[in-house]
């Protein structure tokens, strides 16, 4: 439902003349600007497109604040930089999406923690939107620490690039820990690697079984399910078994789904019977990719509970070998169906597990789920 602060009024008015002409009375002056609030919540969260119409008067570039009543806590964004001070909110704009004419509209997104009322109290540079005072037109300092939004977020539940975090490791959206056992593996927060703006995930991934380290949160998203994020490593996929994906599935006993790799190229694994995808015969393997190193790439991921089917891309294109379509293929999924498969995941965890002495070093950025493909 979109929710609107601040109207967009017009006059109209009708002059009659009989014997003699009679000015015009002057129109009303513009709202300095609207602004529509759509937003999607869950339980434990919410996600809010905000749409900006700007009044009169054109921008050189553009800040938008409200304040929240409830206790929204603003996690990631963008379009927009965002920043929280207790429940007052700012949002300014981008050096690509500045320039705001007369007239004009910008949309911007963000992802927050808790829910509330939706906020009314819109101004844009300073000026309420009922009012009908012209916005200032100076121009706003341009943010050193921003870039444009993940690649593709679409209309996605879950969009984060992980320019809001402050801390030394994940934090607001995400946890920290491990479900089976930790030790030396770590999780952090780095600002010296990212595929888009300045911050990322670093996950220091340790070889051994007990030294599992991942940062998760919970899955918004019901149906269809449609995963995206670009990780970034260090060393080859080895030839034991190893995790940098998993996720609850409450439909096979709370055991984990995971993805990450075996034989050296990517693979499913599901943690309950053991199952691979693709069989882990020469024939099978061949059928899948490595995951390149030194460079960024685009894993993305689509789950149909109902159907019990999966599908797999690594840089859009898709991997033959990692799908399963309800029909067993021999060397592919034919494992994988040996029984009903219809899983019920309940969040999504990014990190590294080792069955082996692997380790690895991953950068993980530009997360985004949704009910849709969202691509890279």
């Amino acid at each position: 439902m979109t929710r609107f602060a601040g109207a967009l009024a017009a006059l109209c008015l009708t002059a009659a003349a009989v014997t003699a002409a009679v000015a015009a009375e002057p129109a009303a002056a513009a709202p300095a600007c609207s602004v529509g609030y759509r937003v999607n919540q869950w339980q434990t969260g919410f996600t809010a497109e905000i749409t900006v119409t700007n009044g009169a008067t054109a921008l050189p570039a553009w800040t938008l604040t409200w304040h929240y009543t409830g206790t929204q806590a603003v996690t990631s964004a963008w379009n927009a930089t965002v920043r929280q001070s207790g429940t007052a909110v700012t949002a300014e704009s981008l050096p690509y999406n500045a320039s705001l004419p007369a007239g004009g509209s910008v949309s911007f997104g963000l992802q927050g923690t808790s829910t509330g009322p939706d906020p009314t109290d819109f101004a844009l540079n300073g000026v309420a939107c009922g009012d009908t005072t012209p916005p200032a037109t100076t121009t706003s300092p341009t943010p050193t620490t921003s870039a444009p939004p993940p690649a593709g977020c679409g209309s996605a539940d879950l969009c984060d690039d992980f320019e809001q975090q402050t801390g030394a490791t994940p934090a607001g959206l995400w946890s920290v820990g491990a479900a089976n056992c930790t030790g030396t593996g770590a999780v952090s927060v780095d600002t010296a690697v990212a595929h888009s703006g300045t911050r990322s995930v670093k996950v220091a991934g340790q070889g051994g079984y007990c030294n599992h380290a991942f940062f998760g949160t919970s899955l918004p998203t019901s149906g269809p399910l449609y995963g995206r994020f670009w990780v970034r490593h260090t060393t080859a996929l080895p030839a034991a078994h190893v995790t940098f994906l998993a996720s609850h599935d409450t439909a096979d006993g709370g055991r984990d789904l995971r993805a990450g790799g075996q034989n050296r190229a990517l693979q499913w694994n599901r943690e309950s019977d053991d199952a691979t995808l693709p069989a882990q015969s020469p024939a099978g393997v061949a059928q899948s990719v490595p995951l390149p190193t030194g460079t960024w790439s685009c894993f993305e991921f689509a789950i149909d509970g109902a159907a019990g089917t999966l599908r797999t891309w690594l840089g859009s294109a898709a991997v033959p070998g990692l799908v399963v379509d309800g029909v067993p293929t021999a060397d592919v999924d034919q494992q994988w169906l040996a029984r009903a498969w219809h899983p019920a995941l309940t969040d999504l965890r990014l990190g590294w597990e080792s069955y082996g002495a692997d380790a690895d070093t991953l950068w993980f950025d530009d997360v985004a789920v949704g009910s849709a493909r969202i691509g890279c």
